[in-house]
């Protein structure tokens, strides 16, 4: 039999301390509410986003019943009658609104492409400018566009390219016919794409720009002493400061792909540029407001936003597991 001696401390000397008791965290109701009652004034700044949100964002998506249900102006805000999945069939067979498909898919990702790395390139270059009037001004310069009405750019757009514009008297000094920009298909997603990079190319660059700012200095010199040139720097210490921003907004933008600038679309396209100009959003319009088939249109609007989600997921999750960041 094996018995267990217990080690008696040494005569003359004392027992260690015991540990204080631990104390018990509160839970997480009572954490939450003595929050609010301490910072309840920050709080309340954030109850009218909410209500916007709930009264503009959320419960809007209740309408979207009536893409399940027959609706008829003037009659039931929900729709007569159940259709089932009738409205869903007739855009599905529908080859006008697959080319509307291609053309969103194709304007997209076009914007995708070229408007999201053109801010970070601008904001890296800004942050090697040393001359602090010069880059004020490129700033100042690049961020007008911005805050422009999407009327004014559409306007300036097809003055631009107009017969007889600038563009096409610049052409003419060189011998070439003038270009029917506004009015040829062909042209519509390079005028699309190249007015929204000068809109937002400036203004995308504040974000990077602010997440430079966070970059350790130590990290430079711990560089310039590894003998690492400019070119190193950036590739080694610049992007990797700022990749979680570079990551969360391509997360953002591929979640609104589907949703190509509405506005911009409707005052650029005209019926002759119908083959490249109509997007979804711009077919429900017309579906929806000009043809008064609602059901329809919430139907397409639908499918719009369920690929959108499952967009925006699916990036999401493969930040997450690629890279290790996400935004949730």
């Amino acid at each position: 039999m094996s018995t267990s001696v217990k080690s008696a401390s040494p005569p003359g000397t004392q027992d260690p301390p015991r540990p204080p008791p631990r104390r018990v965290r509160p839970t997480a109701r009572r954490g939450w509410w003595r929050a609010l009652r301490r910072d309840w004034q920050l709080y309340s700044l954030a109850v009218l986003p909410l209500l916007f949100f709930l009264v503009f964002r959320y419960l809007p998506m209740i309408g979207n019943v009536i893409a399940f249900r027959r609706f008829e102006p003037g009659g039931s805000m929900f729709g007569e009658q159940w259709a089932g999945l009738r409205y869903v069939r007739m855009f599905l067979t529908d080859p006008t609104f697959w080319q509307v498909f291609r053309n969103t898919l194709w304007l997209g990702g076009l914007t995708l492409v070229f408007c999201f790395p053109i801010p970070v390139v601008l904001a890296l270059l800004l942050n090697e400018v040393r001359r602090r009037p010069l880059k004020r001004f490129v700033q100042s310069v690049s961020y007008l566009p911005h805050f422009l009405s999407m009327v004014i750019v559409a306007a300036m757009t097809m003055q631009m390219l107009a017969g007889d514009g600038p563009v096409n008297h610049v052409l003419g000094w060189f011998g070439h016919d003038p270009i029917r920009f506004i009015q040829e298909p062909g042209w519509f997603r390079t005028i699309y794409v190249g007015s929204e990079i000068w809109q937002t190319a400036g203004w995308g660059t504040i974000l990077y720009l602010a997440a430079l700012t966070t970059i350790d200095e130590d990290l430079y010199e711990a560089a310039r002493i590894d003998g690492a040139n400019r070119w190193r720097q950036i590739w080694h210490v610049t992007l990797p400061g700022i990749r979680p921003t570079m990551v969360t907004l391509l997360i953002l933008n591929i979640g609104t792909f589907m949703a190509v600038g509405f506005e911009k679309v409707l005052l650029l396209y005209n019926p002759l540029t119908y083959p490249t100009a109509d997007v979804i959003s711009t077919y429900v319009y017309r579906t929806g407001v000009e043809s008064n088939i609602f059901s329809l249109a919430a139907a397409i609007g639908l499918f719009e936003a369920v690929i959108g989600l499952v967009l925006i997921t699916t990036a999401n999750q493969l930040s997450r597991r690629t890279v290790g960041t996400s935004l949730w």
